[in-house]
């Protein structure tokens, strides 16, 4: 898994947008619903690979999506970096 989806489930509003251009199918309304009576969008976090298409498309900015280091540079400084930001911040709440 290269990316995490991370979402503010109390904020979302259930549009299902993000579930609809997710390349992987890997986000899918919740059959719970929220304080607001809204069913909102779940991450399923398989096979995400961080494109963060579902945090662009997302109208209330609920979605967070995070990703692991490039590997090479993991090894090259010795250490586990897990959960930054991907593609320089786009994703970012």
């Amino acid at each position: 898994m290269a990316g995490k989806i991370i979402i503010d489930a109390e904020r979302c509003k259930g549009c299902g947008l993000c579930v609809t251009v997710c390349p992987k199918g890997g986000i899918a309304i919740s059959k719970n619903s929220n304080k607001n009576g809204y069913f909102p969008a779940e991450a399923k976090n398989t096979d995400c690979t961080g494109c963060s298409v579902c945090a662009i498309i997302c109208p209330d900015a609920v979605i967070e999506v995070l990703c692991d280091k490039n590997i090479i540079a993991v090894k090259k400084d010795k250490k586990t970096v897990q959960n930054q930001p991907c593609k320089d911040g786009v994703g970012k709440k």
